[in-house]
């Protein structure tokens, strides 16, 4: 739960990845034979995290304040949830499967938001969403979170297995503004770059205070929340490393490590016996939706 820890400025002493990623119990499951890329994270269970995605997204000021103030309404989180929704699934499902028209239709599409996304002169945080640096840091928390939920189902990668998985990634940033080259060449280098990128990571009462309102649902009807709410702020506890549970003033105990590690042992047992066609059919159905709205020139986001 959220508690009413100071925040923290950008970190003086260098981290390490047990301090900004989550453990990951177990060996790696491997259902085939070739090697893990990203697509085979494409799973029911990979949006669990998608809260603790944007938590980690806001909580480096520059893309805290640029989402809380946004004047782009329509498609604003709070305002708009299953727009928004829709629009982040989009991207996700053209980065990672799309052609190369899909990527150029969507990225103009999401360009033509972007420009309207920038802080004012006196403002206290600077912001530009076309700030490339703050799209590959978005794209490496996306990135992580694929990772982390593949391997929760699938049981931790080998060092050769995790190379393979991350050497088909780069499209989650470079389907936008991030060039090829800025986007680190192997996985000990992203390692090296997320470690350093979290020491940016600076969560302040107003990003804590969105992200309050995300984890408590309150963007949705209230009887959804009742339902959701409990499970919702487990799993997005439970996607945090350490080090942004302090950032973000999240309670998480070792026995809530314990659960959640448990729910997944057992969300990966069951996820054997479910063929892939079907755990990934709503990301294909997303994209399937994105070329619809191309061919008919109607918005994509």
């Amino acid at each position: 739960m959220m508690t009413a820890a100071q925040p923290m400025g950008p970190y003086s002493i260098p981290l390490t990845s047990e301090q900004t990623r989550i453990r990951i119990p177990g060996v790696h499951r491997s259902e085939t034979k070739h090697p893990p890329k990203l697509s085979d994270a494409l799973d029911f269970w990979q949006f669990a995290g998608a809260a603790a995605n944007v938590a980690m997204q806001m909580s480096r000021p520059a893309v805290g304040y640029g989402v809380a103030d946004s004047k782009v309404e329509s498609g604003a989180l709070m305002v708009h949830p299953w727009k928004r929704l829709r629009t982040t699934t989009s991207y996700l499902a053209v980065a990672i499967l799309g052609t190369d028209e899909d990527k150029t239709a969507y990225r103009e599409a999401v360009n033509v938001a972007h420009r309207q996304v920038r802080s004012a002169p006196d403002a206290k945080v600077k912001y530009n969403a076309f700030d490339r640096s703050l799209q590959l840091w978005i794209a490496a928390c996306l990135y992580v979170g694929f990772e982390d939920s593949y391997q929760l189902l699938n049981g931790a990668m080998s060092p050769e297995q995790a190379e393979s998985f991350y050497q088909s990634s780069a499209t989650l940033g470079t389907t936008l503004q991030v060039a090829e080259d800025m986007w680190p060449a192997t996985r000990a280098d992203f390692d090296v770059y997320w470690n350093k990128a979290c020491e940016q990571v600076a969560a302040d009462d107003k990003i804590r205070a969105y992200v309050d309102d995300l984890l408590n649902l309150r963007m949705i009807p209230w009887f959804l929340r009742v339902i959701f709410g409990g499970l919702l702020k487990f799993l997005t506890a439970g996607f945090l490393g350490p080090y942004f549970h302090t950032q973000l003033g999240v309670d998480w105990t070792l026995t809530d490590q314990r659960r959640f590690e448990h729910l997944f042992l057992f969300v990966g047992f069951v996820n054997r016996f479910i063929p892939r066609f079907i755990r990934s059919a709503p990301t294909h159905a997303v994209l399937w939706d994105v070329r619809r709205r191309i061919r008919r020139g109607k918005p994509l986001i």
